[in-house]
């Protein structure tokens, strides 16, 4: 597998990485991974579309090859401004989207704010989390979720990263997490999501402190007024066998007005990594202009 080259680009004083796939003169298309995961997590849709596209696959900051944030917690403002920062920088406005988890807030958010900056938006698994999960935290009080939080990074701050004796104990836990991965599969998300430590062993390269996000935020009904305001042609996709619920059933599909439903049936949160043909054709029917 041939791989895209590397860059770097600054926002708010941080050193973030992405990886680009050449091919400038053709339409930009941005992948943008999810929680705890890496750039190199597209290879396979990129090696697909890049003929295609000119395809930009940035690392979240504290994720992959960006740097680690110092003071502060992970909120999603600040990743949409990493974004925002990107899409700036490497002049590629109007662009197209395609984000997974995490990175589809980040990019659904990102259309909403700057409809005009957006193509079409693909987010995979990337709407959130379910309404029934945000309305049982919203029944505890502002305080009881404001020490949960400092106790939960508190704990995190004692957590050390686990060091793998070797690359093949790093790629089982890595099939240990995501049973529906194949060998090959696990280990190149491995090689690419791992950093050797100086005594020889490999650590995971994010930044443990993205596991948790602060107890505030735009409310249920502020994110939806923000779906509403992206313009262009929106492609939602859903695996049926992950935890996440049905858009169309809770309600959060229609707060889209030009949006297209699809479950991928026999795919779990990871529908790039577990239907990857399907997911293409999806991609060839809703992507051409």
């Amino acid at each position: 597998m041939s791989g895209p080259t590397s860059h770097t680009f600054f926002s708010q004083r941080l050193r973030l990485h992405y990886v680009d796939w050449g091919n400038p003169g053709a339409e930009p298309l941005l992948m943008v991974h999810g929680g705890r995961d890496h750039c190199r997590s597209w290879d396979w849709l990129a090696q697909s579309l890049k003929e295609k596209y000119h395809i930009i696959a940035p690392d979240l900051r504290g994720h992959g090859d960006s740097q680690w944030l110092v003071g502060g917690s992970y909120v999603l403002p600040d990743y949409v401004y990493d974004l925002a920062q990107l899409v700036h920088q490497t002049d590629v406005a109007p662009v197209t989207i395609i984000g997974h988890s995490l990175g589809g807030m980040i990019s659904l958010q990102y259309a909403g704010l700057y409809p005009k900056n957006v193509r079409k938006i693909v987010a995979i698994e990337g709407l959130g989390i379910p309404p029934e999960k945000i309305k049982s935290d919203n029944e505890l009080s502002v305080d009881t979720r404001l020490v949960k939080w400092v106790e939960y990074l508190r704990k995190l701050s004692g957590r050390q990263p686990h060091r793998y004796k070797n690359i093949p104990d790093a790629v089982a836990r890595m099939r240990e997490a995501n049973e529906r991965l194949t060998a090959d599969q696990a280990h190149h998300l491995t090689i690419h999501g791992v950093n050797q430590n100086e005594d020889g062993t490999f650590s995971w390269k994010f930044d443990n402190y993205v596991r948790v996000f602060p107890p505030y935020g735009l409310s249920p009904e502020e994110q939806q007024n923000m779906w509403g305001r992206i313009a262009c042609p929106t492609l939602l996709l859903r695996g049926t066998e992950s935890w996440d619920s049905n858009p169309v059933e809770d309600g959060r599909a229609s707060c889209f007005s030009n949006a297209t439903i699809i479950d991928v049936k026999k795919a779990g949160h990871w529908v790039h990594h577990d239907k990857l043909n399907e997911l293409i054709q999806h991609l060839e029917q809703f992507l051409p202009n």
